[in-house]
């Protein structure tokens, strides 16, 4: 999996959907507070290579720490699929969810730690 390929994923209910084109050879596994107790496997995408399909009325938006990363949970079932923040060039970003994607073994990938914990 080392080019970016398009996936479609969503929550678990179904009320959220999207489309990104991500690359899976570089996921992150962060130690942070939230991505520990959610279990997040993540991959950033630039804005342009996510599209929300449905579900942007059902969100629930969550920042803690710094307000950088804007964690976004379906009001319905609570799954965090995807977050909005912004690279440190000032470009928005999307943190996608990997266990969110439809079709993809998230046990074939090699996770790279990430220490959030220290942010």
């Amino acid at each position: 999996m080392s080019e970016a390929m398009s996936y479609d994923g969503g929550c678990h209910c179904g009320r959220v959907r999207f489309t990104t084109v991500a690359n899976l050879s570089s996921v992150i596994a962060c130690n942070c507070s939230i991505c520990t107790k959610r279990g997040l496997l993540l991959t950033f995408v630039p804005a342009s290579r996510f599209t929300l399909h449905s579900g942007e009325d059902g969100l629930v938006d969550y920042q803690f720490g710094a307000h950088r990363i804007h964690h976004l949970f379906c009001a319905t079932c609570g799954v965090e699929s995807f977050a909005r923040g912004t690279a440190p060039d000032g470009s928005e970003m999307r943190a996608v969810n990997v266990r969110c994607l439809d079709g993809v073994d998230v046990a074939a990938l090699t996770p790279t730690p990430f220490n959030g914990k220290d942010l």
